[in-house]
């Protein structure tokens, strides 16, 4: 297919109606594509200003103008590139720089310039041929501008003397030459054209030569080439007459043709010559040598015995660089003046397979991503073999056991593509070889390799080795203490294998889970932020989520329990004789007449702890020294009895020191001091209402051992109406002031259990502060005010009963006394 441009330029009109110029192009793409889809071909003449108009090749092959820069548009020859261009803009081709046809192509008789045009997205190519068409502009020209005739005046009338031809660097009828002679009446002109198309002309002698009347001859010869305008070169003939030796030595013919293969060894005889003079003696000797005006390569190849006219070889011949040789050969006798016989040897070469198929990677689209789709191009091969024929034909072939193929896109030209799926996890890279073997007998071959790396795609989320983790951490752990370390793996590569890990957030109660722990975000460490309290929380279940860095991002998550284990931090908590109140002491009135065996009153106390460290046992502290106390108490219930009936001889007070033990390890403490009040049965003390101060030091005890009971209870009666008055003054300053909580606000209720083994009860704790004006809240008055939660243990309940019941039927209430924990006294904010 092959499109005429030579009415085109840049500056592309046509004169006449808009209709004319849209069949015009119509009849021009249909020339373009009307053939099939072979390669485009396009003319241009040599010598084209720059900018000349070549063809619409985005037309001609199908491309949107606005996609030629998106898709990375681009013209490749193997040829100078810079020749021609392509303007991205409007998708013409045009002539770049000056194009010398001579130049280019020398005197072949076809010339053509080929473009590789390559677009991406996806990757094409397209093969065009741009012929370099030729013009006259070169004259005709001699080899030399004087040249020596020498011619024996005993010569016939038409003898003929060759001259050397005019060379015209032009081709077809460019360089088709005719010669003319100025007007001489001694000579004329002889033109003959060889087999090979070349002409050959010689001075032909039309008049017998006089060399005493005219010893030389001055000619002007003229060659005029074809082309449009003409060109002429001419050459000074001078031709010289001589005497004597009239006959010159002869070829049997004027041009013998020889085939020789090409690296032919040193020495080898080409040809054998053999002219012959009619001459005796000294005129019929010939000499043999090669003409005068042969190039200097001629004579670096060959080399011709001057006395046998045999031709050899003297350097190796090489089909690919040169395929024919013109010899041009001169038999010259030894008569005086000698003469000279001339005869052409043409030398053909013939090709043999001595050149090694060349293989070239163009356009890498490397790393290969492993996602790629089948029949991705990965590169483009082109391969070439200097030999003809056979020998040229070049086939090509891949390794075995690769995910690739080659596919042929032109003549030598293949793209190797994607034939299955890539796994970069699997295979990270491939190193395919590509061999080309050309048709030659033997076959010579080569390969060339190319290492095509497998790029990365996010395809593989991070994992655990473990869906969920168990751990055990103990309480009171310090701040930022580690427990943990998650680890997940992602089998991809560089960013998309960075792993980061984050917490899960979720709300733990009514606090964040970031307030308890935290994941370090390179490491996985995880580290608990605050102390854990297996009171509050004793199971923490929570989730890690590890995310890699690719695009998008893909994300794995691990299951955290962290068990709390207990610890014996939480020392036993005493409670008072009225259920939900906390207190370190009891006060009780008791007849003497009770019996043994009676129940006098029932420590109560709860441990915050679990396990052994909640179990709680009591025993009674002995008496000082070493009285044995009418009392025992329960080791696991706490219930206070007497052990025999009270007589005169006990002591009207009783003070009993009741210690309490967990089994924790160490073993943890309280003490609760029991006054016990014994009242005769005829007495009828006025018991006074119930108290809920509590009392200060215990030294005040021994003071009052030996006061009258009616003072006790005229003394509580007192202190009693003193703590309502103030618990009142409390109460109205608190209401007036916000009622959030803070400083006057109730604490937060807590649920309270002992040891399965011991008595179980639940206390509800609200703890007020002193509010005044005067300056910050203090917190010396606390105050325990009774509460019955649902939960209560039934047996705790009967208990409480049975107490109550007591209390009324011998109308009796409780003293306020001094009360004790692990040894410490608590102090009431009443001044004495």
């Amino acid at each position: 297919m092959k499109i005429n441009r030579e009415a085109f330029d840049m500056d592309f009109t046509t004169e006449g109606r808009p209709e004319t110029r849209c069949l015009l192009l119509s009849f021009l793409l249909l020339s373009v594509w009307g053939t099939g889809s072979g390669q485009l071909h396009y003319s241009v003449p040599e010598e084209a200003k720059h900018g000349t108009f070549v063809g619409r090749i985005a037309q001609d092959l199908g491309l949107e103008l606005a996609e030629l820069v998106p898709r990375l548009f681009r013209v490749a020859s193997k040829e100078r590139g810079d020749l021609l261009e392509v303007n991205v803009q409007n998708g013409i081709l045009f002539v770049n720089s000056r194009i010398d046809r001579e130049e280019l192509c020398g005197r072949s008789a076809e010339c053509g310039i080929h473009l590789e045009v390559i677009v991406d997205r996806p990757l094409q190519v397209f093969h065009v041929e741009v012929e370099v068409r030729d013009i006259n502009d070169n004259p005709p020209v001699f080899p030399v501008k004087e040249q020596t005739i020498l011619i024996y005046e005993s010569r016939l009338p038409d003898s003929v003397f060759p001259l050397e031809v005019a060379i015209d660097a032009d081709v077809g009828s460019n360089s088709v030459l005719t010669y003319k002679l100025v007007a001489s009446e001694y000579f004329g002109l002889d033109v003959k054209t060889n087999s090979d198309g070349n002409k050959q002309i010689g001075l032909v002698l039309r008049k017998s030569l006089d060399r005493e009347d005219a010893p030389e001859h001055n000619l002007l010869l003229r060659a005029t080439d074809g082309g449009k305008p003409e060109l002429t070169g001419s050459v000074q003939l001078r031709v010289t007459v001589l005497d004597v030796n009239d006959n010159a030595p002869t070829f049997q013919q004027s041009e013998y043709e020889v085939r020789i293969l090409e690296n032919s060894d040193i020495g080898t005889t080409v040809i054998r010559l053999n002219a012959s003079d009619p001459d005796e003696g000294m005129n019929g000797v010939i000499s043999y040598s090669f003409s005068n005006f042969i190039p200097p390569m001629i004579i670096d190849h060959f080399n011709i015995d001057s006395s046998t006219g045999e031709i050899i070889i003297q350097r190796n011949l090489d089909f690919e660089e040169v395929n024919l040789y013109k010899i041009r050969v001169d038999a010259t006798d030894k008569g005086h003046p000698p003469m000279e016989g001339h005869c052409t040897v043409l030398v053909k070469v013939l090709d043999e397979n001595d050149n090694v198929p060349q293989i070239a990677f163009t356009s890498l689209s490397l790393p290969v991503l492993e996602d790629a789709q089948v029949d991705t191009v990965i590169a483009l091969i082109s391969v070439s073999d200097r030999d003809s024929g056979e020998n040229g034909q070049v086939t090509c072939s891949l390794t075995p056991h690769v995910p690739f193929r080659l596919v042929s896109t032109f003549k030598n030209y293949y793209s190797l593509v994607l034939d299955s799926a890539l796994d970069r996890e699997t295979t990270p890279g491939y190193e395919v070889v590509v061999t080309a073997r050309d048709g030659g007998a033997p076959a010579l071959w080569a390969t060339a390799s190319v290492s095509v790396e497998v790029a990365d795609v996010n395809d593989n989320a991070p994992a655990f080795a473990q869906a969920e983790y168990t751990v055990f951490v103990k309480e009171n752990n310090p701040p930022g203490a580690h427990i943990f370390t998650v680890s997940a793996t992602d089998a991809d590569a560089q960013e998309n294998a960075r792993v980061t890990y984050s917490l899960v957030e979720r709300r733990v109660g009514e606090r964040a889970l970031s307030s308890y722990v935290s994941v370090h975000a390179q490491s996985g460490r995880v580290h608990a932020l605050q102390p854990l309290d297996h009171e509050e929380l004793e199971l923490l279940r929570f989730q890690v989520s590890a995310r890699d860095a690719g695009e998008p991002a893909l994300g794995g998550q691990v299951t955290l329990q962290v068990f709390v284990l207990d610890d014996n931090d939480n020392a036993p908590a005493l409670l008072g004789p009225e259920a939900g109140v906390q207190a370190a002491g009891v006060s009780q009135l008791l007849w003497r007449s009770v019996g043994a065996g009676h129940v006098v009153t029932k420590v109560r106390a709860v441990d915050a702890d679990s396990g052994y460290n909640a179990w709680l046992s009591y025993e009674l502290q002995p008496e000082a020294g070493g009285a044995r106390s009418p009392f025992r108490v329960g080791l696991y219930t706490g219930e206070i009895s007497t052990t025999r009936a009270l007589d005169e001889a006990d002591a009207p007070r009783q003070r009993l020191l009741v210690l309490v033990k967990d089994h924790g390890e160490p073993a943890l403490t309280a003490t609760a001091t029991v006054l016990l009040s014994l009242v005769d049965s005829g007495q009828a003390p006025k018991a006074p209402s119930r108290s809920r101060a509590l009392v200060d030091a215990a030294g005040r005890e021994a003071s009052l051992l030996d006061v009258n009971v009616y003072l006790i209870v005229a003394i509580c009666a007192v202190s009693s109406l003193l703590v309502l008055t103030l618990l009142l003054y409390v109460a109205l300053r608190c209401s007036a002031a916000s009622p959030t909580e803070g400083a006057c606000g109730p604490g937060k209720p807590v649920l309270v259990c002992s040891s399965a083994v011991g008595s179980w009860s639940y206390s509800q704790q609200r703890r007020h502060r002193v509010c005044s004006g005067e300056g910050p809240p203090k917190a010396d008055l606390m105050a325990f005010s009774p509460g019955l939660t649902p939960c209560q243990v039934q047996s705790d309940i009967g208990n409480h009963q049975e107490l109550n019941e007591d209390r009324h039927s011998s109308k009796q209430d409780h003293f306020p006394l001094p009360i004790h924990n692990n040894g410490q006294h608590i102090r009431t904010g009443m001044k004495e």
